[in-house]
């Protein structure tokens, strides 16, 4: 392993605020994931994907790649894209609250939010560059599985879109 690799992994929380680490902290590990993306007119579209998270920064943070299709699929997913990113989730005590940051360099997306915890769900919310509004949603959680949502609108907008949901198992060793 190079430096930089044993200098960003974590083999686990910080003690500092252990606690609210585990917001994040519970989907350590790695996941297949089934997506659909939606269209406009009811349009569908499925691909196998997986999910990868893990301690990065002291355990002060989480961090997790997201590759839709899978690396070995490698074909163009229609509607949504091809995903092959990263989000740094990293907790803030002053605001109780999740900066998050997702960047996507091959398709040049970007992305910042403010996740906390609703309810039992996870919920995560920013602007793009346009002004459009982003929420994105962990629901159905379990140990063994969860529910992503990402939906969107305009500020002018009332009802959200659903623009992509994810189906996601914890592999098993």
């Amino acid at each position: 392993m190079t430096d930089f690799a044993r200098l960003l992994q974590a083999d686990g929380p910080n003690p500092e605020h252990a606690a609210a680490l585990q917001l994040y902290g519970r989907f350590v590990g790695d996941w297949d994931a089934e997506i659909t993306a939606h269209g406009p007119g009811g349009t569908k579209h499925v691909a196998p994907g997986e999910i990868h998270f893990g301690w990065v920064l002291e355990g002060r943070a989480v961090q997790d790649v997201w590759i839709i299709p899978r690396a070995a699929d490698g074909a163009a997913f229609p509607i949504a894209g091809n995903w092959y990113g990263t989000t740094l989730r990293v907790y803030d005590p002053a605001i109780s609250a999740w900066r998050i940051s997702w960047f996507d360099p091959a398709r040049c997306v970007f992305r910042q939010q403010i996740g906390r915890p609703r309810g039992k769900d996870i919920v995560q919310e920013g602007t793009t560059e346009a002004g459009e509004l982003t929420r994105w949603s962990f629901t159905g959680i379990s140990q063994d599985s969860f529910h992503w949502l990402g939906e969107a609108k305009s500020a002018a907008a009332r009802d959200w879109r659903l623009m992509v949901e994810v189906k996601a198992r914890r592999r098993r060793p």
